[in-house]
């Protein structure tokens, strides 16, 4: 690399880092802990690329871009924070930044796109103004890398009129994604209305809702779950001119290039609706968010003069838990730990309690479904040991394993072959006295009856 680069951090050891870093791949480097500084090296025309926190002693890195953008037209600059909120990527992408990345961040990340920010001539491109109506309590909260991309992508897309379709497991908070990226866009002022299958499944349906749209942002929830006939209104309702076409938007379950390719959606609609298209990851496949949530809800949920707090057992229980109702079911449990704990600090035992009662909820049918047997094993088995923390599991693991997996598999086998042993032995591809001292040693009761398959 070869530029000068204005690096802003209140931060020491992050100001050498990279001043080191920078430097040893041949860029000179000018490191603040002051904006006040920045500002007036931006103003003398030093640098070829500025990379700033956002929270600095003396102002906010951000509020600060629209005025760098006015003294130096095309100066790119990178927007590194410790918010590692939705907002913030949405607020970086308004303020016209070049990249953003939250801490702790990527060091060689970082310096791959220093690289593209000095070797690309920026160009000025035009957003719309922040609103004043934007809502810092979105729970799109999380730290891990999954979310941090998809925080950009959001920002990215908002002022775009492609479709998105934005799938996740129930409670992932799709529909917030839907609604940040309405209420961040230049359609903000105009109606973001949700519809399902009910609001189109007569003739008249599509014509009541663009009437009621205006103009503004349509989102069709779980478009998977709408009957055929009602998805080629949905594409011809897409296809229909006129002076007030929405954004549209849709929402689902499961990933529904499956569901199209088996014939369940209609390819001309998934075209249509897939111009983007975002997941959202389970609460179980971000866990290092688990902890920043959980805080977030529980500030959310008690009285500024009443606030809670997780003990350290408490707080491991909740990064152990399995969530299958995710960000949901999560923000739930913290509401109730608010009201019903008795002291600031929440202990294991209450938090147990809390959790010991949440319904069981079935893990839903999405593309997970594809995992082979070997991997969700393996998953399940990284959980096992994570519950021990820094200790080993108890002795004997293999053969406790072992009679988990084998006692369902021979049941199950049992079951569809109607308890016929000498039949389930021959489908198991084991010996029939073999299969009958697994029944006796797993204590496996054999009932004859009606096949399973």
């Amino acid at each position: 690399m070869d530029g000068t680069i204005l690096v802003a951090d209140d931060d020491r050891t992050i100001r050498t880092v990279l001043t080191q870093a920078l430097t040893r791949a041949g860029c000179k480097v000018h490191a603040t802990s002051s904006l006040t500084t920045l500002m007036r090296w931006v103003g003398e025309g030093k640098g070829d690329v500025v990379i700033t926190d956002v929270a600095m002693p003396d102002g906010n890195g951000l509020e600060m871009l629209p005025k760098i953008s006015m003294d130096r037209p095309g100066l790119p600059v990178i927007v590194i924070s410790a918010q590692n909120t939705i907002m913030t990527a949405i607020k970086a992408a308004e303020a016209e930044a070049f990249d953003y990345l939250p801490k702790p961040f990527d060091l060689p990340d970082l310096m791959k796109r220093t690289s593209a920010a000095l070797a690309r001539n920026v160009t000025q491109r035009a957003t719309a103004t922040p609103t004043d109506e934007a809502r810092d309590d979105l729970p799109m909260v999380g730290q891990t890398a999954v979310m941090q991309s998809l925080y950009r992508m959001v920002a990215r897309l908002m002022n775009t009129d492609l479709p998105v379709l934005i799938w996740g497991e129930s409670g992932t908070g799709k529909s917030l994604i839907a609604r940040a990226i309405h209420d961040f866009s230049d359609r903000r002022s105009l109606p973001f209305v949700t519809v399902t299958a009910a609001d189109l499944h007569d003739i008249e349906g599509p014509a009541r809702v663009l009437a009621r749209v205006r103009g503004g942002t349509l989102l069709i929830d779980e478009i998977g779950d709408i009957p055929s006939d009602t998805q080629a209104r949905i594409a011809r309702m897409m296809d229909t001119p006129g002076e007030h076409t929405p954004r549209f938007l849709a929402t689902s379950q499961s990933d529904l290039s499956a569901a199209m390719k088996k014939g369940d959606l209609r390819r001309d609609l998934y075209y249509r609706l897939s111009g983007a298209t975002l997941h959202v990851p389970a609460l179980r496949d971000r866990a290092e968010d688990i902890v920043l949530l959980a805080h977030h809800f529980l500030q959310k949920a008690a009285p500024s003069d009443a606030a809670r707090t997780l003990s350290d057992d408490a707080t491991q229980l909740m990064v152990n838990y399995p969530w299958l109702g995710n960000v949901r079911q999560l923000e739930h449990a913290m509401r109730q730990l608010a009201l019903t704990s008795r002291a600031a600090e929440i202990s294991l035992a209450e938090a147990e309690q809390v959790l010991g009662a949440q319904p069981e909820i079935e893990p839903l049918h999405t593309s997970a479904n594809t995992e082979r047997l070997g991997a969700s094993v393996k998953r399940h088995l990284r959980r096992y040991f994570d519950l021990h923390g820094n200790m080993l599991p108890p002795p004997g693991l293999y053969g406790r394993i072992l009679r988990e997996v084998e006692a369902p598999l021979i049941e199950i086998a049992l079951g569809a072959t109607a308890g016929n042993q000498a039949k389930c032995a021959d489908l198991l591809g084991i010996n029939r006295n073999t299969l009958r001292k697994k029944i006796t040693d797993l204590d496996i009761e054999v009932t004859r009856g009606r096949k399973m398959m």
